[in-house]
């Protein structure tokens, strides 16, 4: 029984292991079964529980803010967990008295106390593998979480210099709508070549360190993966409504673009198209297409082409990208912005971003809008 214990002992700690090595050290879009069921399964799942308990999008963001971090923390009590029973197997033939004994000494090798201890060749051995490992698995956590948190703070950046350009949440005509009436469009070639640097570091950070998917932005109605999908949006509008106005970063945006995003569904098992045809149908209908293009065309958007004869163009480049962030943003229950698809934890509920208003000194028409309860929340 001692020996059966131990050969159950080395499957564990070997199993554990290598979960440790392919979540925190291998440089690889690898996930472990154990980090899965931890972080998506268990954790994840929990707090979607409790958070389909409350109506509000605000209070399910708030909770749901948590989750990641959580599971991080889970996944690291699993590992020492599993290290101390596979351990303690290891230990069970060497040790005399039950198996409670073998735990004991299990616990006082990993946590390096020392208090507890058999003096056999094969029990000192034992002891000194544990030690090692559980100095090991906090030192890799440690100097894993300033890696995570450092990527995460360079992906907000950009999120966040996006709210004043395409709204909150962001929205691809809003984007070209306010570069139109600031008379910011000759900036567009730099966004879009910023967002493909951007998309660059972000599909391999996030193939790299998965756990970054679920992390969601600071503010309730900004997101990465909205982010994104409103500047490919404002990207394809601008090719297929502007074809030799339209900037080369654009293009290379959006080839960036969906190039991340696939990478990024490989990392977290999402499944998709590698290679759609560019006149399947779209999730998008051309009545909500139309509505975006006659925001433009209020604002004075420069059009070579009518919405008709542009749905084609616009079409062929959403069809590489729409499923991928409509399965991202509704994996990671991100804020329903416009033109980002249905989300199962968010039944019926949709946010249109608000406009600032304009106002002025000593103009009469400043107070004719009523203040916003709060800054970029008025949905």
């Amino acid at each position: 029984m001692r020996w059966a214990g131990f050969a159950v002992g080395i499957f564990i700690v070997l199993g554990t292991a290598g979960s440790l090595l392919k979540t925190l050290v291998v440089p690889r879009g690898l996930t472990s079964r154990l980090a899965v069921f931890v972080g998506r399964r268990l954790t994840l799942k929990s707090f979607l529980f409790v958070a389909n308990r409350f109506g509000s999008y605000e209070m399910k963001d708030r909770i749901l803010a948590i989750s990641a971090p959580a599971s991080l923390l889970t996944l690291l009590s699993a590992w020492l967990i599993l290290f101390f029973i596979g351990f303690a197997l290891l230990l069970w033939p060497f040790v005399p008295g039950p198996f409670s004994v073998a735990l004991r000494e299990s616990g006082s090798s990993m946590l390096t106390l020392g208090f507890a201890g058999t003096a056999q060749t094969g029990a000192t051995s034992i002891h000194f593998i544990a030690a090692a490992t559980g100095l090991v698995v906090v030192a890799l956590q440690i100097a894993y979480l300033p890696t995570l948190y450092g990527a995460f703070n360079r992906r907000e950046v950009l999120v966040t210099m996006l709210q004043s350009r395409a709204g909150s949440p962001a929205w691809g005509p809003e984007l070209l709508v306010r570069a139109q009436m600031v008379t910011l469009m000759d900036s567009l070639p730099d966004l879009y070549g910023e967002w493909e640097r951007w998309a660059a570091e972000v599909a391999e950070s996030h193939t790299t360190y998965p756990a970054l998917v679920w992390f969601r932005s600071p503010h309730p109605l900004r997101s990465w993966v909205i982010g994104l999908l409103a500047v490919m949006d404002s990207a394809a509008l601008y090719l297929a409504l502007s074809p030799s106005r339209a900037p080369v970063e654009a293009r290379l945006c959006l080839r960036m673009g969906f190039t991340a995003l696939r990478d990024i569904a490989g990392a977290v098992h999402i499944a998709y198209d590698p290679d759609p045809f560019p006149d399947e149908e779209i999730a998008l209908t051309y009545e909500e297409y139309a509505d975006g293009v006659r925001k433009l065309q209020e604002a004075g958007f420069v059009m070579e082409r009518t919405p008709e004869e542009a749905w084609q163009d616009f079409r062929g480049w959403r069809v590489n990208y729409e499923s991928l962030c409509y399965a991202l943003a509704d994996a990671t229950v991100a804020v329903p912005g416009p033109w980002s698809g249905p989300r199962r934890h968010l039944p019926d509920m949709a946010i249109l971003p608000q406009r600032p208003a304009n106002r002025r000194p000593n103009d009469p028409e400043a107070t004719a809008e009523p203040k916003a309860e709060r800054f970029g929340w008025r949905a």
